[in-house]
């Protein structure tokens, strides 16, 4: 038994996790590990650290909520029982009297879909009376029917049929409006007739959830007119939406002010006021307890109660003008925006009410003149249909990188990039979703401004180029044009590869093997322009992807040098293969050489110099002399020569001349300081024209300038007489000579020796 026991403590202790080990752990090595795991490694602070920053006091405050429940739930019962209901009566009333819904509950609830699910419970229970006894035969009698826009959160619907047990069949998507009114607002009237045939089908309309702000445009429902629909046929009406947060100013929209009319509606305090891990709350209004505590949304346990304590806290520390205030600056900041979008061209909006609109939704779209607009038509009426959809792919490829773009250089202003049934890709700014957590400020807003308008020009004219670039390209023998519409740049090139290789692996490790040695030398290039690999999931194999580029762009010389880089590396491959190959064949001829030379050898030496010791004695009567023959391989003609000449000469002989190596003009002539692929300016080609125009008349005056001459030789040749003189004469010659040699042009010699005296 003592052995078995032993055996179990040994297995045991093998299973039990390290930091579980032993005796436990002191509280500052579990803090230290806390604190490790949350900050990481200092370099990749930068974020986190930044939003950390901006918790402030009022987040301390609701952080203090969480740890005060957990002393709290530790109390008598009875005082708890008191202190958990004055929590949560205070809270509800505050938030109830805030948000302008009077004489309702309140359900505190982690996940922001849970209330809805609550919800979805009570209307159940309110209206199958039996369904408490019967369950889900009292639902097969009667197939309940729950309404959900199209422009709802996406997966809504099917997480509200799972949690509840009901197929999807239960859930009705209703479309948005198509002809008039806002896009993204549900279709009333279609609503009504799909009620309408679903109660002719025998099944029971339970639910509409209404949007007061989608999340995706913002835009809110015609609250008045499905309040009265849903009264009309016995439905539960649920609102949620980041513009219900609007409800606490002074000032409110009738199609947002219509919500407090509603049964139920969803509000996410967290997130518009900037606490963190607060919960959120759905405010109801219901007559009957016992269904509400049947549904869930309310509990007996004193300590579920507890879940408002962080909130109630935090709206204390704000008060009603903190809390106003942080509304009223988000709405501020989407004004700003959109004001400032009003003036820039190529960016087209997307709000509800431009005077009150707290989500700002852009895209960058190039409108066409009238001009333009005839050209474009005609063009589009020659091309497919298909050409036509993927100038929209491009458009949302662009917006997606300007997003991207946006978000990355002013991080503070929360832009995002959404998905939109009919805009496509845009760009969206929803600062009551953000700007209490990152701390947006006005600045902020005009940084973003500036910086998309740096971008604009940028979108601009890479639109504008990539079909020229496409041109160039299928122009181009050697360049095969892919079509990647989701790359946001000029567009994508391949160098084809001309190989007689059947081997397909072989000849598609050589296509990767040039392209990659392609991507490296354009990046050696001095240019603005960045190339790259493409995406690193989706994007097409063996490709050089070139980004966005400015006007200025040179298109010819970029496709040119691309092809001329790619034929050289080409070239240099295939030149490899072939001295490869050259060298084998040599090596081997050599051999056979060496071979031969010493069988001939061995013939003249005859065979008694071959015996070990006579051979050593009739050498040194009788040497025999044999100069060293060997085999050298001259790589440039591809040819074996004899080493006799470098025996006698003692240096080896110079062969043919090498070829130069192949080079290619990769970019053309450049100004100082201009970098590559760039279009020179009509003031700098002026410049430069003039410049060498210039030059070719000094050259010319020089060529008719006589050269300098020393004084005796300005009087003439037939004035001096005498040795002496001519001496002289022909030493200042010389002179004259000598410093002009690197001057004057070749026709200076002709002139100097007819000055020169007879």
């Amino acid at each position: 038994r003592k052995v078995e026991e032993e055996n179990e403590k040994k297995y045991a202790r093998k299973d039990i996790p390290g930091p579980l080990q032993g005796s436990g752990q002191d509280m500052v090595s579990i803090l230290q590990l806390v604190q490790n795991l949350m900050h990481g490694e200092e370099e990749e602070e930068t974020s986190q650290s930044y939003r950390l920053q901006n918790v402030g006091e009022q987040g301390h405050m609701a952080l203090l909520g969480h740890s005060l429940a957990a002393y709290i739930s530790v109390l008598d019962r009875e005082r708890l029982r008191k202190l958990t209901t004055r929590i949560l009566s205070d809270t509800t009333l505050w938030l109830c009297r805030l948000f302008r819904y009077e004489n309702g509950s309140a359900y505190y609830h982690e996940d922001d879909r849970e209330g809805l699910l609550k919800i979805c419970r009570l209307v159940i229970h309110t209206r199958y009376e039996d369904y408490t006894l019967e369950g889900f035969n009292v639902l097969y009698s009667k197939q309940p029917v729950i309404y959900i826009s199209s422009a709802a959160r996406t997966g809504l619907g099917q997480a509200l049929c799972n949690q509840l047990g009901l197929p999807l069949s239960c859930m009705c998507r209703v479309p948005c409006n198509t002809m008039f009114g806002s896009q993204h607002q549900m279709d009333v009237a279609l609503l009504d007739r799909l009620i309408k045939d679903d109660v002719e089908c025998g099944k029971l309309p339970l639910l509409l959830v209404a949007n007061a702000g989608t999340p995706g445009a913002g835009h809110t429902d015609k609250l008045g007119r499905l309040k009265e629909l849903c009264e009309q046929h016995k439905m539960w009406l649920h609102v949620e939406g980041v513009n219900l947060a609007t409800l606490a100013l002074g000032y409110v929209s009738s199609s947002v002010l219509a919500a407090t009319k509603c049964d139920s509606m969803t509000l996410t305090l967290g997130s518009w006021l900037g606490l963190p891990a607060v919960p959120a709350v759905t405010l109801y209004r219901h007559e009957d307890p016992s269904l509400s505590l049947a549904a869930g949304l309310t509990s007996s346990q004193p300590v579920e109660k507890l879940r408002a304590l962080p909130l109630w806290l935090s709206l204390q520390y704000l008060g009603h003008d903190g809390i106003v205030e942080r509304i009223k600056h988000a709405s501020q900041l989407s004004q700003r925006l959109l004001e400032n979008l009003k003036n820039l061209d190529f960016i087209k909006t997307s709000v509800e009410d431009e005077l009150s609109s707290p989500v700002v939704v852009f895209k960058f779209f190039q409108e066409y003149s009238s001009k333009d607009q005839t050209s474009h038509a005609a063009q589009a009426s020659t091309i497919q249909h298909p050409v036509i959809s993927n100038e929209g792919h491009i458009y949302d490829t662009f917006n997606q990188w300007l997003g991207e773009q946006l978000a990355q250089l002013v991080p503070a202003s929360g832009v995002d990039v959404v998905e939109l049934e009919d805009e496509g890709t845009c760009v969206r700014f929803s600062p009551l979703m953000t700007s209490a957590v990152l701390g947006t400020e006005i600045q902020d807003i005009d940084h973003l401004v500036d910086c998309l308008k740096m971008k604009i020009p940028v979108l601009t004219s890479t639109l504008q180029l990539r079909e020229e670039f496409e041109q160039e390209v299928r122009r181009t023998v050697s360049l095969l044009y892919i079509e990647d519409l989701g790359w946001p740049g000029l567009g994508v090139v391949r160098y084809n590869y001309h190989s007689d290789e059947k081997n397909d692996d072989k000849q598609e490790k050589e296509l990767e093997k040039i392209n990659t040695e392609l991507l490296k030398k354009l990046n050696e290039l001095e240019s603005d322009l960045t190339f790259s690999l493409g995406p690193e999931f989706g994007g097409q194999k063996n490709c050089v992807y070139i980004g966005m580029v400015t006007e200025d762009l040179d298109v010819s010389e970029l496709v040119e040098t691309i092809a001329a880089t790619g034929r050289e590396i080409e070239e240099n491959s295939r030149l490899l293969e072939n001295m490869t190959e050259v060298v084998r064949k040599g090596i081997q001829e050599a051999q056979l050489q060496l071979q031969k030379a010493n069988e001939e050898r061995l013939l003249e030496e005859g065979l008694l110099r071959q015996i070990p010791v006579v051979g050593s004695v009739l050498n040194w009567f009788s040497p025999f002399q044999a100069s060293p023959k060997g085999r050298t391989f001259n790589l440039t003609a591809g040819s074996l020569e004899s080493t006799e000449s470098m025996y006698v000469s003692k240096a080896q002989g110079t062969g043919s001349t090498p070829p130069p190596t192949p080079t290619s003009s990769l970019a053309k002539q450049r100004l100082p300081g201009q970098k590559a692929f760039k279009r020179s300016l009509r003031s700098s080609d002026g410049f430069s024209e003039t410049s060498s125009i210039s030059h070719c008349d000094d050259l010319d005056k020089l060529d008719q300038r006589p050269p300098n001459l020393s004084p005796g030789q300005e009087q003439g040749p037939l004035e001096m007489e005498g040795a002496e003189e001519q001496k002289e004469v022909a030493q200042a010659k010389t002179d004259t000579e000598d410093i002009h040699s690197d001057q004057s042009p070749p026709d200076c010699t002709k002139a100097e020796e007819q000055a020169s005296p007879r």
